[in-house]
């Protein structure tokens, strides 16, 4: 495992499952390796479950993540975290079709959103995102890790009628 001052060790993923008999066995315990989209001293991400659906399959093979940013399926379910280096931020303001439940383990993040106002999250505490413009800073000199379950979400139907699309960094996609 990899651990400096400025780095979080990689994580170690254990999955369980059942043989043909319903007897409980594990499938899987290995060290994931981070998605880095942007660079080594960026965000980093790594996935390590998702579902199409919800309720999810016990018994689906375990699906294969690949090294990409994490999209909630619309009707389903991802579980990853994201390491944030110190003085780093993450993607660009962002808008996900999902409700998101975080919790910071490590470090502390900066929550900002599109109207300016920023919160200040630490280690041990929680966030329910719930499909607004954001995004994270970690303006300490520690990395900071979050643990997320995003949660596929109707989409935001404002009063007057207009819809709130997701974004990628800042932008509604065509």
């Amino acid at each position: 495992m990899n651990t400096t001052p400025t780095q979080l060790a990689d994580p170690r993923l254990v999955v369980t499952g059942h043989t043909s008999d319903g007897t409980s066995i594990f499938t899987f315990d290995d060290i994931r390796k981070p998605f880095m989209p942007f660079g080594p001293q960026g965000q980093s991400v790594t996935s390590f479950h998702t579902s199409p659906t919800v309720p999810a399959s016990n018994t689906a093979p375990y699906p294969e993540l690949g090294a990409v940013l994490p999209r909630c399926p619309p009707e389903g379910v991802i579980f990853c975290i994201t390491d944030i280096q110190a003085g780093g931020s993450g993607a660009s303001m962002h808008r996900t079709q999902s409700i998101d439940y975080a919790v910071v383990i490590s470090g502390e993040i900066v929550l900002a959103l599109d109207n300016g106002e920023e919160k200040t999250v630490k280690a041990g505490e929680f966030i329910v995102q719930r499909g607004t413009n954001h995004t994270w800073h970690n303006r300490s000199e520690a990395p900071c890790r979050i643990a997320v379950v995003m949660v596929g979400a109707e989409k935001i139907v404002l009063e007057d009628g207009k819809v709130l699309e997701k974004t990628v960094f800042g932008k509604t996609p065509e």
